[in-house]
């Protein structure tokens, strides 16, 4: 297998991963955020994960630009979830 064949491979993993456990994941999160929750240990877990594998995937997406704006995509609804759940953390402690 030559070193294309195998990036193609790790590619296909990765979109099948996110198709079937991080997009529903962080979709189910972000209505749980936009509805005024907070993110519990297992969703901050998660989020760890995912930031550990996305500087392991970084290479992949700079050497294929045909994934960079699906990348950017999930970086913001991470962004978006992450700040809106600070938001009501906030607002449930009675702070500003």
């Amino acid at each position: 297998m030559d070193s294309n064949e195998k990036e193609a491979g790790i590619l296909q993993v990765l979109a099948e991963r996110l198709e079937s456990q991080r997009l529903p994941r962080a979709l189910a999160m972000k209505k749980r955020v936009d509805n005024g929750e907070t993110l519990n240990e297992l969703d901050i877990q998660f989020l760890k994960e995912v930031l550990n594998d996305a500087q392991r995937v970084k290479p992949f997406v700079e050497n294929h630009p045909e994934w960079q704006s699906l990348a950017a995509g999930m970086v913001n609804l991470y962004q978006e979830i992450t700040t809106k759940a600070l938001e009501n953390e906030r607002h449930q402690k009675g702070k500003p």
